[in-house]
């Protein structure tokens, strides 16, 4: 993707099902689950590199053992540091002790981060937060065992104030506002109630304190707990969670718009926020992989119990879509055919762009998220090319020669990398035109590969905000001197600002939006965004479900096209000298390509939950205000 966009987090969560003897004796080490949470992060990088976390448990611990174990880094390779510091005090501990060397009940015993329950996070910092105590898992503390909880997630609350208000209201102190925090402590909230419920019955039956402690683990309902800690959640989240005694549990959405897959088998139990990070790391087959339902949880019990429970009931299934066109893995399965069918269903358009000239028209990418997709518009772009070979085969056949057959037969599609991506530029120097001469710099091109009677088609991702395709790349593309310069989206027209965990939230930064309000300017419309503007004031203080967007109203008067051609505009500096023509995949064509993730509200504007109409409403009145503050 040329506009970098960052997505706020992975989630990784193993459960180990035998004692660590095992893990030891068959794979040779008790640290089994240690080096596999490693890679289960390491392989979700993508989805994060401000900050990592990682926590575990051990069961069955003595009082007065450490049970609880749990580092966070906000460095630069967070993973590594996270990884680093795990390893430097276990070869400390064991350096130290040599008796611990292979005796797995002393490393138990003694040894941190060696557990059988383990929880890791990665994360993007957003919103210019990615100080160490904003990196999860977050740690909720008691010196009851069964009460302390461990919190990390993938998601991002609308309702974080009403949520805020719900803990204020029941007698609670949050320390911030943060969505993460007040989760946590709404969840930690309903832990202590169970808590106290089945001491009460217990005793009533007779047991004290010490004795009570067992039952209680082995009684705590976590599917009641969760239900009502959920009850007033809107947003798109894939929660985590662990509590000190050995109960976990990993909660999705019932929108189902943030990703979560599990495994399971005699050994572990395995849950990440992507399908191939679990068949890498595990080398387990693709139907072995199961996607956790919208709005269930799977949830291990201390005693290994596992189980699938309905926990708010399921919305219209509503996955983000932006995680098959860019976020996850284009290793899965699926996710590389859906994203090659995107690069196929645009190849029509392209062809009328270029009246069919193939001959004269070279086929590139952005690196290098786009790969997948160029290959698929180039399977297209060939069946093309053999379709214009026959036709000429056909037209010419009474008076073909075998030269002007191996002429025919010899046309090749020309593909290209013609994009390189250089290292980071960091632009240092704050005055702009300097500024923006090494933001030009990012990309550098492949020279001596395109004529001055050539098109040259190049595929990204998506656009989001048009700013490196103005600065770098099309600038770079143009001293090739194609004659002409057609930037295709994988993705549609990106008009709205999302609120359940991408960055992307405000209106005024997305080029889409710059454009429509350019051509209300032109047709002398723009009273439109005065109108949309009081609309959106007079729904301020009605419930979320009372909301409507009325932001779809700015781009109604327009086509699609009439919107990437203004885009074409706004993106192109009166210094390029080639045509340059904007091409975006339809919404109903990213239906087509990915038919099980139909979450569009970043394209359409129909938001999965209440709380998204508020939000883009919210993003509206603080662009037409000028205020910098964030919607949700």
């Amino acid at each position: 993707m040329s506009d970098a966009l960052k997505h706020e987090c992975g989630i990784a969560h193993i459960r180990l099902l035998k004692p660590l003897e095992y893990y030891k004796e068959k794979y040779g080490s008790a640290f089994y689950g240690v080096n596999k949470m490693y890679l289960m992060m390491e392989k979700q990088h993508n989805r994060g590199q401000d900050g990592a976390g990682f926590a575990s448990i051990k069961l069955n611990t003595a009082p007065g053992e450490r049970y609880i174990s749990r580092v966070r880094s906000n460095q630069a390779q967070p993973i590594q540091d996270i990884f680093a510091q795990i390893n430097e005090r276990i070869n400390e501990e064991i350096k130290t002790n040599p008796e611990y060397a292979d005796d797995v009940a002393l490393q138990k015993k003694y040894i941190p981060y060696l557990g059988e329950v383990f929880l890791g996070h990665v994360r993007y910092g957003t919103f210019g937060k990615n100080n160490i105590e904003s990196v999860h898992p977050f740690l909720r503390q008691n010196n009851w065992m069964h009460r302390n909880l461990i919190v990390a997630g993938n998601f991002n609350m609308t309702n974080v104030n009403k949520l805020f208000n719900n803990l204020v209201e029941l007698g609670q102190h949050p320390k911030e506002r943060a969505d993460t925090v007040t989760v946590m402590e709404k969840i930690g909230h309903f832990l202590d109630s169970e808590v106290r419920k089945l001491y009460k019955k217990l005793k009533k039956e007779g047991f004290n304190k010490q004795q009570a402690s067992p039952h209680i683990a082995e009684q705590l309902n976590v599917a009641k707990i969760l239900r009502k800690s959920s009850k007033n959640w809107d947003g798109g989240y894939a929660m985590a969670g662990l509590m000190g005694h050995g109960d976990s549990f990993v909660l999705r959405d019932p929108a189902g718009i943030r990703p979560a897959y599990y495994y399971k088998d005699d050994e572990v139990v395995v849950v990440a926020s992507e399908r191939p990070v679990i068949q890498t790391v595990f080398n387990v087959k693709f139907e072995d992989v199961q996607e956790l339902a919208p709005g269930h949880a799977i949830i291990t019990k201390k005693n290994g119990k596992v189980s699938i429970e309905q926990i708010i009931e399921p919305l219209e299934r509503k996955a983000c879509s932006f995680e098959r066109i860019y976020f996850s893995r284009g290793s899965d399965a699926e996710i590389y055919k859906e994203r090659k069918k995107l690069g196929q269903l645009l190849m029509p358009e392209v062809l009328k762009s270029i009246e069919h000239d193939t001959l004269n028209t070279v086929f590139s990418f952005i690196p290098n998220t786009a790969e997948t997709s160029f290959y698929g518009m180039v399977e297209a772009a060939q069946d093309e090319l053999n379709k214009q070979k026959n036709d000429a085969i056909l037209a010419e056949k009474e008076t073909l020669t075998d030269a002007r057959l191996q002429q025919i037969l010899s046309h090749r599609l020309r593909t290209e990398k013609i994009a390189i991506k250089d290292v980071k530029l960091r632009t240092f120097i704050t005055e702009d035109s300097s500024r923006d001469d090494l933001v030009a710099h990012v990309y550098d091109v492949t020279y001596g590969v395109v004529r001055p009677q050539d098109n040259l088609v190049i595929i990204d991702d998506s656009i989001v905000r048009g700013t490196t395709l103005k600065k770098s790349i099309i600038k770079m593309m143009d001293r090739l001197n194609p004659k002409q310069i057609v930037i295709v989206s994988s993705a549609p027209q990106i008009r709205y600002p999302d609120c359940y965990g991408i960055d992307m939230a405000r209106l005024e930064d997305l080029v889409a939006f710059r454009a429509a309000l350019d051509l209300h300017k032109e047709n002398n419309s723009y009273q439109v965004i005065q109108d949309v503007y009081n609309k959106c004031k007079e729904q301020v203080d009605l419930e979320d479900s009372e909301v409507k967007n009325f932001v779809k109203e700015i781009y109604e008067p327009f086509t699609n096209e009439e919107i990437s051609d203004k885009i074409s505009e706004l993106i192109s500096e009166p210094t390029v000298k080639a045509k340059v023509k904007v091409i975006y995949q339809t919404v109903e064509n990213l239906h087509k390509a990915c038919p099980k993730n139909l979450g569009d509200w970043y394209f359409t504007g129909d938001y999965p939950t209440p709380g998204g109409n508020r939000v883009v409403n919210r993003a509206f009145i603080n662009f037409y205000e000028g205020t910098k503050d964030r919607a949700y």
